[in-house]
C-alpha cells in the first residue's frame, strides 16, 4: 500500500495520492482496523483524528439522496488492478541486484516459508521461487482469518515451533515466518535456531553496519544489554534504546537523521523493523530480502555455506540466561485511584521505584532511558514501564540465571507492594516460585 504511493506507472495508476488496507494483524478477526498510507508514510494518531474530524463534518453536511449519488459516482470510478505484482518484481530486483544481476542467485537454496494464514502466502511463489530456491515444505500460504494453525506472530512460541519444525523436516536452508499483514518478519537457520528477537535486530545490525559503518541502530525499551556490547564492541555502532512501539521507534530514528545523526535501521524487539533505503517502511519481507541478499551475494562470491553466513554474522552475541515478561495489571475501578486515571497510578508507581532503586547501593539506574525505569543488578536488567495503551504495567527481567532474576523481582515487589490497585500476583508468584 505505501509502496503504491511511490511506484511510477500509468497502467497501475500510480503513484497514488493514498492508500488504505484493512488489518488486524495478529490480533483475533473481530479486531480490524485500517491503515492509511501517503508518500510521507502511514499516518499516526494525530492524522487519523483529523481524517475522522473531518469525515464526520462532511457527512453531516450530506442529505440521504446526496449520499446515494455519491456512492453511485464512486462505484463507476473503481479500478482494480494488480498492484502485488509490482510490489513483488521490486524484491525480486533487489536481490538480483545484491547478487551482481544474476537471474537465479538463490539456486540450490531451499527456503520455506510460514505465513500463519496470513498475507505472506505470496512470498514464496511471487519472490523466491523466481530467485531460484526451492520451496517445497512451506505452510499456511493460504490466507485464512480465523487462523487455524497457528497465530501468524513471530513472538509466538507456538508459531516459531512450527516454523522450526518445517526446517527441520524439510531439511531446509533457511525458514522464514511473517505475522499476518507482513509488517513483521523472523528467519530460523538450517539447525533449527531461532533469528528473531535480539537475534534479529543483531543480525540486521551486522548487515547495515557493513553498508553503513558507525550508523545508529534505534530500538525499542526492551532490547537487551549484551545486544548494546554487541552492536557498539563488536560492530563499531552506536545503539539507541527508545521507547516501544514500532511508530515511536521509526519516528526517533527519522528525528536522529534530522539533527545530523546518522541512523539507517529502526527495529522492535517484536520484528518491526524499518530502514532508511526503503523510506523507513516496517515492512517484513524488504527485512527478509535483506537476509536473501546476503545469502545471494556470499553466494555469487563463491562463499557457500547456506543459512551460516547468517548465522556467522551474530557470532559473539551475549544472550541473557534467563529472560521473562510478567504483566502488572491496575485496577481501574480500585479506590487507590481515587477516581483519577490508570496513567497517573503507573507513573506513581514507576516514581516510587524510581525512589527506591536510588537508595539501594546494589542497584544502578540506567543512566539514559526514554521509558519507564530500566536498572541494572545482579548481573542483569529490569525495565518496568507502563503500556502504550492498557492499564498495565509491564516488566522485563534478563539476568545470567533465574536466581538473579528473581533477586531483581524482589526489588520491584518490595516497591509496588504499596500500591493496592496493582495485581502483583504474577511478580509474586515468579518470586515465590523459587
Amino acid at each position: 500500500m505505501f509502496n503504491s504511493t511511490l511506484t511510477e506507472g500509468d497502467a497501475f495508476f500510480c503513484p497514488v495520492d493514498g492508500a488504505i488496507m484493512i488489518t488486524a494483524s495478529h490480533l483475533p478477526y473481530n479486531r480490524n482496523g485500517l491503515k492509511f498510507f501517503t508518500n510521507a508514510g502511514g499516518l499516526g494518531k494525530p492524522d487519523i483524528k483529523d481524517i475522522l474530524e473531518r469525515a464526520a463534518d462532511i457527512y453531516k453536511q450530506f442529505m440521504v439522496e446526496g449520499l446515494t449519488n455519491l456512492e453511485k459516482q464512486t462505484s463507476t470510478s473503481i479500478k482494480r488492478v494488480d498492484y502485488m505484482s509490482v510490489y513483488t518484481s521490486d524484491l525480486v530486483k533487489a536481490v538480483r541486484r545484491a547478487a551482481g544481476d544474476i537471474e537465479k542467485p538463490l539456486e540450490g537454496f531451499h527456503i520455506v516459508v510460514d505465513a500463519g494464514n496470513g498475507a505472506g502466502g505470496f512470498f514464496a511463489a511471487k519472490v523466491l521461487e523466481p530467485l531460484g530456491a526451492k520451496t517445497s515444505g512451506s505452510q499456511f500460504l493460504e490466507p485464512d482469518g480465523m487462523f487455524p494453525n497457528h497465530i501468524p506472530n513471530p513472538e509466538d512460541k507456538t508459531a516459531m515451533k512450527a516454523i522450526i519444525q518445517a526446517v527441520l523436516d524439510n531439511k531446509a536452508d533457511l525458514g522464514i515466518i511473517f505475522d499476518t499483514d507482513v509488517d513483521r518478519s523472523a528467519a530460523v537457520d538450517s539447525t533449527g535456531h531461532e533469528l528473531n528477537r535480539n537475534r534479529l535486530i543483531a543480525l540486521m545490525s551486522a548487515i547495515v553496519l557493513e553498508e553503513h559503518p558507525g550508523t545508529t541502530i534505534v530500538t525499542d525499551s526492551v532490547t537487551s544489554d549484551g545486544l548494546t556490547t554487541f552492536i557498539e564492541k563488536k560492530l563499531g555502532g552506536k545503539h539507541h534504546r527508545f521507547k516501544r512501539g514500532y511508530k515511536n521507534v521509526i519516528d526517533e530514528a527519522i528525528r536522529l537523521n534530522s539533527i545530523g545523526e546518522e541512523s539507517h535501521l529502526a527495529i522492535e524487539t517484536s520484528g518491526h523493523g524499518a530502514l532508511k533505503e526503503n523510506h523507513w517502511l516496517d515492512d517484513g519481507a524488504y527485512l527478509m530480502v535483506k537476509l536473501l541478499n546476503k545469502l545471494a551475494s556470499a553466494r555469487a562470491a563463491g562463499r557457500g555455506g547456506g543459512s551460516k553466513v547468517l548465522t556467522d554474522l551474530v557470532d559473539g552475541l551475549e544472550e541473557p540466561g534467563f529472560a521473562v515478561e510478567l504483566r502488572l495489571k491496575i485496577d481501574q475501578n480500585h479506590s487507590d485511584l481515587k477516581g483519577g486515571s490508570f496513567r497517573d497510578y503507573g507513573e506513581a508507581v514507576l516514581k516510587h521505584l524510581e525512589n527506591r532503586v536510588d537508595s539501594d547501593p546494589k542497584l544502578q539506574k540506567a543512566p539514559v532511558n526514554y521509558e519507564g525505569v530500566r536498572v541494572s543488578g545482579s548481573g542483569g536488567w529490569f525495565l518496568l514501564r507502563l503500556s502504550l495503551h492498557d492499564p498495565v504495567l509491564p516488566l522485563n527481567i534478563e539476568a545470567p540465571s533465574r536466581e538473579d532474576a528473581v533477586k531483581l523481582g524482589l526489588a520491584v515487589a518490595a516497591a509496588t507492594k504499596e500500591f493496592p490497585a496493582l495485581d502483583t500476583s504474577a511478580l509474586d508468584k515468579f518470586v515465590q516460585a523459587f
